[in-house]
């Protein structure tokens, strides 16, 4: 545990950033929820057959994985705490509205008949007699709902939203479980928190005749009204507050700036970093970061849409999933396809290659490399039948990675397992699977004393990295294009590897791997 808290004392400025934007999230998401979640829950108690539907769509909406559902989302609202917000609240609303529509259709059918008899409206009987009825099965739902998104928020960092998310996501790229707790650790303590406050909330506030006999308490009345008070300035505090000052640095934003992209794996941040340095340091151009998106179709969608205004990616990924083009093995000929494609049909502009390929190898540990005697790829396939392939699921799905290996060299392994991320290093560490898809300039095999299969039969696409960046870039900063330039051919394979070892395997940021990097080239000074 001592590396843990290490760790909590060097990030602790970065952790306090991201769990602030952690709690405006949340409370966000969970204060739209509640008004939401009850209007509708009041309105389909008039209609049985309208409250079937509903609460079916909430109960479909909620089966959808919060990730599919947020980048779905993207194309249409952008990335950032937007789509994120929406996600928790389609989340969040199943909760308020079933318990809301239980609540109040479960008053006693006499009850409204007296104040009917009394003369009451409808809008009094609501307010008088059904919501503080159904207060205990609301706060119920509510509390439901916002410990629920507390958790829900931790996907919002793949849309580059930020919070507790951000931190997990870093340690699963590293497999580092400190790095995971870290981000883990105070989301529980938020969600603990939250079911505390709200459930105070809950108790000063329910009438004490809904009480249970046992919890029913005698105070005076202008006591009973200081409880009230205070449970409304903590409710305000968590939901209220929270929100307004997110909406408020929304709007004191400068829309005046370069908004640099980045992926959520290792390499992207890297190399988000070294742009954003480099960019810092040559010119006056105020720079923004939004990291950790997930994948290259979210980051294309907000190159679009102008959320970011650069990003880097490869040739290999660019040509089949963006343009969809047929996939060549000869790099200048896939980088011109890129360059010219992407001009066309999205006026992007895309630099020279930075100067590394990451492209995917066959990885065996020495011992099975030893067994069957495999350095090169050939040799894999030939003893493939013998081999159990772990990898990653894209890669079983491409039709230009594994269908295309046993379709045109009729490949069959033993065994094939879709595994993700840092799982499948793990996996053939501990002797789960003999082989498994990485990637050329990928730590973990660094880490792991994997051997790299020698691709002697030019398989696989070349996956140059380059930078992409949006057509009216130029007109707005017409000094930016001399400083990218500085980048291009500028980092070895070697060299990203490195810099992913040093991140991954020795614990330093992103950014610090960066700095060095460019401190070392005379790109920047120290």
């Amino acid at each position: 545990m001592r590396t843990f808290f290490e760790m909590l004392s060097e990030r602790w400025d970065e952790l306090l950033k991201l769990f602030v934007e952690h709690i405006e999230m949340t409370s966000m998401a969970v204060l739209f929820s509640l008004v939401i979640g009850v209007v509708i829950g009041v309105a389909i108690t008039k209609n049985k057959k309208a409250a079937a539907v509903v609460i079916g769509i909430a109960n479909l909406m909620q089966s959808i994985p919060s990730i599919g559902l947020l980048a779905f989302m993207v194309p249409f609202v952008g990335i950032g705490q937007k789509p994120a917000i929406i996600m928790v609240i389609i989340y969040a609303l199943l909760p308020i509205i079933k318990n809301t529509y239980t609540g109040v259709t479960g008053i006693d059918p006499k009850l409204l008949e007296a104040a009917r008899g009394i003369g009451l409206s409808k809008s009094q009987q609501l307010f008088k007699i059904q919501l503080p009825q159904a207060l205990p099965y609301i706060m119920a739902g509510i509390r439901i709902s916002a410990v629920t998104a507390v958790g829900t928020v931790t996907i919002a960092a793949f849309a580059g939203a930020g919070g507790l998310g951000w931190m997990i996501n870093l340690g699963l790229n590293a497999n580092d479980a400190n790095l995971v707790l870290l981000g883990a650790i105070p989301a529980c303590l938020l969600a603990l928190v939250v079911d505390f406050i709200l459930g105070k909330v809950e108790k000063a506030i329910t009438p004490e005749g809904l009480k249970p006999a046992d919890q029913i308490v005698s105070m005076p009345r202008n006591k009973r009204n200081a409880r009230r008070v205070l449970a409304l300035v903590l409710c305000a505090a968590l939901l209220v507050v929270p929100s307004a000052a997110s909406v408020a640095q929304s709007l004191t934003d400068d829309d005046d700036r370069l908004v640099i992209g980045a992926q959520n794996f290792t390499e992207s941040l890297i190399l988000g970093e070294i742009y954003s340095e480099l960019i810092q340091a040559k010119t006056d151009i105020p720079v923004e970061k939004t990291f950790n998106l997930n994948g290259t179709m979210i980051t294309v969608s907000a190159l679009q849409s102008g959320d970011i205004d650069m990003a880097t990616d490869y040739t290999g990924v660019l040509a089949p999933n963006v343009l969809k083009l047929p996939m060549e093995t000869d790099p200048q000929q896939v980088y011109e396809s890129v360059k010219s494609g992407l001009r066309e049909q999205y006026h992007f502009d895309v630099s020279a290659p930075i100067g590394f390929s990451n492209t995917y190898v066959f990885a065996v540990s020495r011992d099975v490399s030893e067994k069957y005697g495999l350095t090169k790829l050939s040799q894999l396939i030939s003893q493939a039948p013998n081999l159990r392939l772990g990898c990653t699921t894209a890669f079983t799905q491409r039709e230009d990675l594994l269908p295309k290996l046993e379709k045109d060299y009729q490949v069959q392994f033993r065994e094939v397992t879709g595994l993700e991320g840092n799982i499948r290093y793990q996996a053939i560490s501990a002797g789960k699977v003999d082989v498994t898809d990485a990637y050329e300039t990928d730590a973990m095999v660094m880490k792991t004393d994997l051997v790299r299969l020698e691709d002697d039969i030019s398989f696989f696409p070349p996956y140059q990295a380059v930078n992409v960046v949006r057509g009216d870039v130029y007109e707005r900063y017409p000094e930016l294009e001399e400083v990218l330039k500085l980048l291009d051919g500028a980092i070895t394979t070697d060299e990203m590897m490195e810099m992913n070892y040093q991140v991954d395997v020795e614990g330093k940021t992103a950014q610090e791997a960066a700095r060095q990097f460019l401190t070392e080239h005379g790109l920047i000074s120290r």
